[in-house]
């Protein structure tokens, strides 16, 4: 799309936050109840092919523009983005890897939001250290059969389908060669969808345990039709999920500071409001320059993504930054509000529980360390 498109696109999210998020999330959020109606709306809106190629019937958004939707999103409720970031992560692996047939297969009927995706990939004893799953798929026939659990699944309930980390080869060595990636569709044969599992934050969408039980699979669900290829089909897919949590990260974070800022000038104390007093400025002043600085990282791994370009470095650097500024400033706001911040009837305590997601989420902080760090040492041999 071009630009002034990809602008519209943008400003339409702007006013359906304002409009039907903002005035109704934290309800729904205290209630861990699932947003269809929103969810119903973003459908509309053509979130859910947000980054599907236009051929395909999505919007065909760069990967700033797409930043710049999640940020807002997540301005009204990050549950939100979350919706859309497991089914375009699942999306992009189909886009980028898939066969022809499978592109059209899916892509089309996962831009409107009629099939709508996850990722399973977390197991218990397995989060960050993908190539640890224990989850198989062994050729039968015409099928594969998967076992295995999966944990912490996002979409896993209200979705209609999951991309599936499965061994083809439990023995191959490395341990990732032998991981293949499967778009598994849900149906009566499996998998089972066991349980919800409570949260701190990141309440009202459905994460969830998916247990695989001698579950048959289309050969032809096999991503790309060749196995062996599914940790780096899926590494490449959480570029652009490490690009969407730094946007959460940046929405959230941005609706903290508004919420303190707006306060700090309606509060006062000792005959002035908070505003005029050296500490809460020096408090505003950090959070307005963690949040643009975050920004600028989120805006600048996303250019490199548009590009064609491996931006693994620049999007573990926007993740990190971004969440670690998002649990800062939420907390600041906590303080800049006092008593009335830590109250369920003002937002900040909400944002103060969405925060640790993303220094969790999509790997955590001190994996995308690693990864930044080994990233650095490639680009400046000795």
């Amino acid at each position: 799309m071009d630009e002034v498109s990809d602008r519209d696109v943008v400003a339409a999210v702007r006013r359906f936050v304002e409009r039907d998020v903002i005035p109704a999330a934290s309800e729904l959020e205290h209630n861990d109840e699932y947003p269809h109606r929103m969810v119903a709306t973003m459908r509309e809106l053509g979130l859910f092919g947000a980054t599907i190629p236009a051929e395909y019937g999505g919007l065909g958004l760069s990967f700033q523009s797409y930043a710049q939707v999640m940020e807002e999103l997540s301005r009204g409720w990050m549950s939100l983005a979350g919706v859309i970031n497991s089914h375009l992560i699942m999306a992009h692996v189909i886009a980028n890897h898939g066969t022809e047939e499978q592109r059209k297969y899916f892509l089309p009927a996962m831009a409107s939001g009629e099939k709508r995706g996850g990722l399973a990939l977390t197991e218990p004893h397995a989060g960050s250290d993908v190539q640890s799953i224990r989850t198989t798929a062994k050729r039968s026939g015409d099928d594969y059969v998967v076992n295995g659990s999966k944990m912490f699944i996002t979409n896993a309930r209200h979705g209609t389908m999951l991309a599936v980390a499965a061994k083809t080869n439990p023995e191959a060595l490395p341990a990732y060669a032998g991981i293949s990636m499967f778009a598994v569709e849900k149906s009566e044969r499996g998998p089972t969808v066991s349980r919800n599992l409570k949260k701190l934050g990141y309440k009202g969408i459905d994460t969830c345990e998916v247990i695989f039980d001698e579950v048959p699979v289309p050969a032809t669900a096999l991503i790309g039709g060749v196995e062996g290829q599914g940790f780096k089909q899926v590494m490449s897919a959480l570029e652009v999920g490490r690009i969407n949590v730094a946007s959460r990260a940046v929405g959230v974070a941005q609706a903290a500071f508004e919420t303190a800022i707006r306060y700090s000038q309606q509060r006062s104390a000792f005959g002035k409001p908070i505003c005029q007093h050296q500490a809460v400025q020096l408090m505003l002043a950090d959070m307005g320059t963690r949040i643009e600085a975050a920004r600028l990282l989120v805006a600048n791994a996303a250019r490199k993504k548009d590009a064609g370009e491996r931006c693994d470095v620049e999007a573990g650097m926007a993740k990190l930054f971004a969440s670690e500024a998002c649990a800062k400033i939420s907390l600041d706001a906590m303080r800049v509000l006092g008593g009335y911040g830590f109250m369920a009837e003002f937002p900040v305590e909400r944002f103060y529980r969405d925060a640790p997601l993303m220094m969790i989420g999509e790997g955590t902080n001190e994996i995308q360390a690693l990864v930044i760090a080994r990233g650095l040492l490639s680009r400046y041999p000795a």
